[in-house]
């Protein structure tokens, strides 16, 4: 038995790594995010409403001074008809 021939079997069954070149100049991808006028014409109407204000003082503060001085009246007539009109509307 010769053991010249085994190494020479062995070496023939070895894988070689196949050397690939490098690659120069290579520039990895960037994200990019393009808005739509759309969109931005949403994003602006939406920070409009987040920096007004909840509650419209000039029309409440009237109707709390008169409601704090006791001399706010509500008809009941009225009250009833503007009701009857809203149900009416949602059906």
């Amino acid at each position: 038995m010769r053991i010249e021939a085994y190494t020479q079997v062995q070496q023939m069954y070895q894988t070689k790594k196949v050397d690939r070149p490098q690659r120069t100049g290579f520039v990895p991808a960037a994200d990019k995010v393009q808005i739509s006028s759309i969109g931005k014409d949403f994003q602006t109407a939406k920070a409009a409403v987040a920096a007004s204000a909840d509650i419209r003082e000039d029309v409440t503060a009237p109707i709390k001074a008169r409601i704090q001085s006791g001399s706010y009246q509500v008809d009941a007539e009225s009250f009833a008809d503007k009701l009857m009109k809203k149900y009416a509307e949602m059906r």
